[in-house]
C-alpha cells in the first residue's frame, strides 16, 4: 500500500481493509478514504469471503484487484486506436469535406487497412474514447 508503484485504486482498497481490521464502521471508513459506504461494504465482504483461500494461492494484490468484467473484449488494439486518432487529427485531403464524420473516418480507416471492418458509430466511439484518454 505504501509503495509508489502501487496503483491508487489498490491502495485505497487496502486502506479500507486495514481500517476494517481496526474495527472501524463502514461509514467511518468511507469518509476517511473518500468512497461510498456501498463500496466499502463490497470490498469488506469480498475480503472476508477470500479469507479461507491461502495467500500462496491468491496474493493480496489479486484479492484487491477487480474481477474481469463481462462482455466481449475489444477487437481494436491500442496501436490501431492510436492510428485512428492520428488519422482524425489529419486534415481530410482526398475527400471533399472540411472535418471528419463517423462515416468518413470509418471508410478511411478501412481503406487504409488499419482495421478490416468498423461501423461509423464505433469509429466515432473509438475517437471519443481515444481523445479523452490522451489528456
Amino acid at each position: 500500500m505504501r509503495r509508489h508503484s502501487t496503483p491508487q485504486q489498490l491502495a485505497k482498497r487496502g486502506r479500507m481493509i486495514l481500517a476494517a481490521a481496526q474495527g472501524k464502521r463502514n461509514a467511518e471508513i468511507a469518509r476517511e478514504v473518500g468512497a461510498s459506504v456501498d463500496t466499502v461494504r463490497s470490498w469488506r465482504m469480498r475480503w472476508i469471503g477470500l479469507q479461507a483461500v491461502p495467500l500462496e494461492e491468491l496474493s493480496v494484490n489479486e484479492r484487491l484487484t477487480d474481477v474481469p468484467r463481462p462482455g466481449r473484449p475489444s477487437e481494436i488494439s491500442a496501436e490501431q486506436t492510436c492510428q485512428i486518432v492520428a488519422l482524425a487529427c489529419e486534415q481530410p485531403k482526398e475527400r471533399p469535406i472540411s472535418q471528419w464524420t463517423g462515416r468518413e473516418i470509418a471508410d478511411e480507416v478501412i481503406q487504409r487497412g488499419i482495421v478490416p471492418t468498423i461501423s461509423p458509430r464505433h469509429a466515432a466511439r473509438v475517437l471519443k474514447r481515444g481523445i479523452s484518454n490522451r489528456i
